[in-house]
């Protein structure tokens, strides 16, 4: 379906427009190769590419409209030319606009952070589902309408595929959308357009400067998100991390605090835990959770607060809590029965989500339980975590095997190079490296005794291993429920 390109352009800032407006539009793009007949193409500026050098070719193609933040100094008479500011922010309004602004007719909650937004939004989704609404998702591991579940490839789709991905949910009849906000999405303007119902803060801990390049913009990322909500949305942020006072400073959101250690507006405590999992009170009522750890009580906790804030009934709530199961991936259990011998398997991929995970296994385990932690790094990302994943490692296991993850385009052996330097001097003979992540996951399993706890970290959900551009077939859990059906 076409739609008129001065309905397409209402209240995006424009600097200049050459050409009639009096056009129809079949579609939004922002890469070359897709144009089609008729296309509005927008040219990004991106951390690799410049879409500014594709223009001729989007006109090639069939392009009518061409968005940019230069133009030429001749533009081509046959298309309509129009100059923006930034072509990111203009695009993400373009493309609420040309698929009805769907964030108007549904009430979307945003969640931001670097561990936690996977469990959080999943949570949300299944509360709200078995409270009766029709709700969508967007997160990591997969993106759902309803029931029906639609594959994800990236944590925030970009701007026209998550305005066409809304627009579903819209005609679905969905009543809310939960949705994991990466900061990579705020910095490249992806859910620019966007109306937020809310905004969730998690946490914020050493991640993703192979983009950002500095912590201090990788903080500035997140806290763009609260920055720019709207005075009608909430902002509910963690402030057990020291960072979530900084990210409402600015916002024009009604602003609420959840916490285990501090005066908040929503308050948890941990009555018993254990690796059946978790008795809590919230606003001094308890209730049962089959989730495990600590870090879990902050999802549980952020979720119970949003739930609330969008009116939604307190025993009502925490029956529904009661009941819920975690993310994929995210401490995901696997057991031999015949060896008594636990198996986790965590998308863990940062030393923070790495120490979370690790202090609540070792915190629960019997005195004779050892942990034995198979951990690798992914290629072509932040290699200054690489040693600190191995010490944090080192430090809560009994047992170390440093192994590969996604190598991607990288060498696994000088990933894991980088990983062994941050070996402390008393663990190096506790700690193995085998590169063959199956080989790794099996030797630990093989050399696990009863009653032992095996972490698998880094990869959580993720069925495929990436090495030099190919994705091949690599589940943890499967490889672990085949071993140990084996050694039944």
């Amino acid at each position: 379906m076409k739609h008129p390109l001065s309905a397409i352009l209402k209240n995006v800032p424009l600097l200049e427009i050459v050409g009639t407006v009096d056009r129809k539009i079949s579609q939004l793009d922002f890469d070359s190769r897709s144009v089609k007949k008729e296309s509005l193409f927008a040219a990004l500026r991106g951390t690799q590419v410049d879409g500014h050098q594709y223009i001729e070719k989007a006109i090639a193609s069939g392009a009518t409209v061409i968005v940019a933040e230069t133009l030429p100094d001749h533009p081509d008479d046959r298309v309509t030319w129009i100059k923006v500011k930034d072509s990111a922010q203009s695009l993400g309004m373009m493309a609420s606009n040309f698929y009805g602004r769907p964030t108007e007719h549904l009430k979307l909650v945003g969640v931001t952070g670097t561990n936690g937004k996977t469990t959080t939004a999943t949570l949300l989704h299944q509360l709200f589902q078995n409270l009766g609404y029709k709700v969508g998702l967007i997160s990591t591991i997969e993106n759902k309408i309803g029931h029906k579940v639609l594959p994800a490839t990236h944590t925030t789709p970009d701007a026209v595929a998550i305005n066409a991905l809304l627009a579903d949910m819209v005609e679905a009849g969905c009543d809310y959308v939960f949705m994991e906000v990466s900061s990579h999405a705020v910095d490249q303007r992806r859910i620019a357009g966007l109306h937020f119902t809310g905004g969730i803060f998690t946490n914020i801990t050493h991640d993703h400067l192979d983009y950002h390049k500095t912590f201090r913009a990788y903080i500035e990322a997140k806290k763009r998100f609260f920055d720019e909500l709207p005075s009608t949305a909430f902002a509910l942020v963690n402030i057990d991390d020291r960072r979530g006072e900084v990210m409402v400073q600015n916002t024009a959101a009604r602003v609420y605090k959840y916490s285990l250690r501090q005066l908040a507006d929503y308050k948890a405590r941990i009555v018993e835990s254990n690796l059946t999992g978790l008795l809590l009170e919230f606003d001094n009522k308890e209730f049962f959770s089959r989730l495990i750890g600590k870090f879990n009580v902050y999802n549980l906790l952020s979720v119970y607060a949003t739930a609330i804030l969008l009116d939604q009934e307190q025993m009502e709530v925490l029956q529904v809590l009661s009941t819920l199961h975690s993310a994929e991936g995210r401490f995901d259990y696997v057991q031999d029965p015949y060896r008594e011998i636990t198996a986790i398997v965590d998308y863990a991929h940062t030393p923070d989500a790495l120490e979370k995970v690790l202090d609540t296994i070792v915190s629960l385990r019997e005195a004779s339980n050892r942990v034995i932690t198979v951990v690798g790094c992914g290629g072509d990302r932040d290699k200054s975590k690489r040693p600190l994943m191995a010490k944090v490692a080192c430090d809560y296991s009994d047992q170390v095997i440093l192994t590969s993850d996604n190598p991607r385009t990288e060498v696994p052996a000088t990933i894991l190079a980088d990983m062994e330097t941050g070996i402390p001097a008393y663990a190096k003979q506790k700690v193995l490296v085998i590169e063959d992540r199956k080989s790794a996951i099996l030797a630990a399993s093989r050399m696990a005794q009863k009653t032992d706890i095996i972490l698998v970290a880094g990869k959580g959900h993720e069925k495929y291993q990436e090495i030099k551009g190919v994705k091949y077939p690599f589940d943890d859990k499967q490889i672990l429920k085949e071993e140990f059906a084996v050694n039944g």
